[in-house]
């Protein structure tokens, strides 16, 4: 595989008869390329070339093994031109490298396998949710965007469909965010399918453990494949339903070339495939709407007074009154005197308590104490924040170096205040405001998965909050404004998507569940969650990014790199009429530098906006343009990012 975008195309090459009965379409070959052995895979075999020259021989046939199979080339090549990336860089994606003694396993015979039956209730709750696992159970093309409710145990439902398609002789993949939802789905796939139909990929794993369970699903004995982002690839046989939660998580973005989003090449593969498809989640994106306002997919979602009825009940509270309350712990705790109540009276009938803080840590953020300007690091400018030892300098959250002698860049103040408190030190503050009580953290790298039935405060950071037994008696959400005042496109969805998660684990409110958020209520997201309407936020969302031409209304192409390099390359592209050229601006804070730019040279950012109808055909152009100036190795490599999550 060449990954040089000049280079992006199909060679012919000799096979020998010795070779020919193992280099068959999909194999993995060593050739000479240049001068010097490189990978490859076989794609076609013919009996002529339009090569006018002379052809060489294959070095040698790796494996029998067909890894690269129709349906995943078709996808690799459709991800390539969605994203404007070459098609070395997806399959990178695609196909693990290869463990030869794993690849050599003879598969262990198995039994008659277990498919328990599937108890529709739970999804006929939902309104059209019973029609959808019939279109599954008769193999239809349904495809739906899932609103899950409050309390809702998610990987159980998703486990029924899976079990109903899979009841069907058709292969399932499901994509999760993280390693924490891949046990969640195992375990309720599990309770439905023999285990031998399920495996589960994740980053996680070892190469051999990865491979041998990719393998499964190539060879058809794995049924249902669940995992992490780069699971959306895995050769699945006769696919029949994919399946995506939580699409508003960010760890679904791939941060290496070309930047494909696991929800858009899920529903790509969903559409060349012709399969069913479901997105779930508590909250719901603007690009999961668009796909319910277009026909493509369907609406599942359940009747007002199911919704009121599961949900807890939300009280918006003014964070500006903390140094008037009178009671001495709500000033410690840093909450209102409401929040406080709700706590005790939850903690007193016995049932723990989760409070949400957005930064893990103790001061992640630090600004000037004078004119609030935002204490950066003087050598890479990257955040400064403060760990919970006594007289400990400033420490940079990007490249570790500690600043002794920290002075504001705007007006020279020593001075310096907290941003966002961290969940540390909301611990030791709430600990000290509620005497007593067992004060649990779960943030970083110490994550907790489920806490008993039993009194006490879990201090937690968003995606890290542990399950309770019996859910929680309250739930405190705190420093909204760091996530709600972000220059972020979206940072009012991700702000909803974040209080959902957490509010979703409260008790209902006929169980006395109670979810304080301390903002104040006219906010339209405050408002969205005092309602629990994510469909609602998610069509205004929409609507007011068709507005102003933002994703996924609009297509947006991001070109990083030096200033020189990018112009070259807009030079060599031809834009449609329509199209907007905005820039050139600042890389955005906290955006990596696009590989292989000089260390001391500016980077910037150049945006690239056309109608929705013409995003194909800007990557088109973006992807012949990269490929012209790569072959003349006149200037440096630029970054070419497709709808990026972070604009600017």
């Amino acid at each position: 595989m060449l990954s040089v975008p000049h280079l992006d195309r199909e060679f012919d090459y000799l096979v020998s008869e010795e070779q020919s009965d193992d280099a068959q379409p999909g194999v993995r070959v060593r050739l000479r390329f240049h001068g010097r052995l490189v990978d490859g895979f076989i794609l076609e075999r013919r009996t002529n070339t339009d090569h006018v020259g002379k052809l060489a021989w294959l070095e040698r046939v790796v494996s029998a093994e067909a890894v690269l199979t129709p349906e995943i080339r078709r996808l690799v090549d459709a991800v390539a031109a969605r994203y404007a990336g070459t098609r070395a860089d997806v399959l990178r994606l695609a196909v693990p490298p290869r463990h030869a003694k794993v690849e050599a396993e003879i598969p262990t015979a198995t039994a008659s396998l277990v498919i328990n039956e599937v108890d529709r209730a739970r999804w006929e709750v939902y309104g059209s949710g019973g029609q959808f696992l019939t279109a599954l159970a008769e193999a239809r093309a349904a495809r739906a965007v899932w609103q899950a409710l409050p309390g809702e145990s998610w990987a159980d439902r998703f486990a029924e469909a899976a079990a109903q398609t899979v009841r069907t002789g058709r292969g399932v993949l499901a994509i999760v965010p993280d390693q924490r939802d891949v046990d969640a789905m195992w375990l309720a796939a599990t309770a439905l399918l023999d285990d031998a139909l399920v495996v589960a990929l994740s980053a996680g794993l070892g190469p051999s453990a990865r491979y041998r369970r990719w393998l499964a699903a190539l060879r058809g004995s794995a049924r249902l494949v669940i995992g992490t982002r780069s699971a959306v690839f895995a050769p699945v046989h006769d696919l029949g339903l994919v399946m995506v939660w939580d699409d508003g998580d960010d760890t679904l973005a791939e941060p290496r070339a070309p930047y494909p989003h696991a929800r858009e090449v899920a529903m790509l593969r969903a559409h060349q495939t012709r399969c069913a498809a479901v997105i779930g989640g508590y909250a719901r994106t603007a690009e999961s709407q668009a796909l319910v306002r277009s026909g493509w997919a369907h609406d599942v979602v359940a009747a007002r007074p199911v919704v009121r009825a599961r949900a807890p009940r939300v009280v918006a509270l003014d964070d500006g009154g903390y140094a008037d309350e009178r009671d001495p712990a709500a000033r410690t705790a840093r909450l209102p005197s409401v929040a406080l109540r709700a706590a005790r009276s939850a903690l007193q009938a016995g049932a723990p308590v989760l409070v949400q803080v957005p930064r893990r840590g103790y001061i992640p953020a630090l600004a000037c104490a004078r004119c609030r300007t935002i204490a950066r690091c003087r050598h890479c400018t990257g955040p400064l924040s403060l760990d919970d030892r006594a007289g400990t300098a400033p420490v940079c959250r990007w490249c570790g170096r500690a600043d002794a002698a920290l002075r504001c860049s705007a007006c020279g103040s020593e001075a310096v205040r907290a941003v966002v408190v961290g969940a540390r030190r909301t611990a030791e503050e709430l600990g000290r405001a509620f005497a007593g009580t067992t004060v649990i953290t779960s943030a970083g790298e110490a994550v907790v998965s489920q806490v008993d039935a039993r009194p006490a405060l879990v201090v937690a950071t968003p995606g890290a909050e542990p399950r309770a037994a019996s859910g929680y008696g309250a739930a405190l959400l705190l420093d909204s404004w760091a996530l709600l005042g972000r220059q972020d496109l979206r940072a009012a969805e991700d702000t909803l998507r974040r209080w959902m998660a957490a509010a979703a684990l409260v008790r209902s409110r006929e169980e006395g569940g109670v979810v304080a958020v301390v903002a104040e209520a006219s906010v339209p997201t405050v408002q969205a969650l005092i309602r629990w309407d994510p469909v609602g936020h998610a069509d205004a969302e929409l609507a007011a990014r068709a507005e102003v031409a933002l994703p996924p209304c609009a297509h947006m192409a991001a070109l990083d790199g030096a200033g020189a390099a990018v112009a070259a390359l807009l030079d060599e592209i031809r834009l449609p009429d329509t199209a907007e050229v905005l820039g050139p601006a600042p890389l955005p804070p906290g955006v990596r530098r696009p590989p292989g730019v000089a260390a001391d040279e500016p980077v910037s950012r150049m945006l690239l906006r056309v109608k929705r109808s013409q995003g194909l055909a800007l990557a088109g152009e973006l992807r012949r343009g990269v490929a012209v100036v790569s072959a003349r190795q006149t200037s440096e490599p630029v970054r070419v990012q497709i709808d990026p999550l972070h604009i600017g």
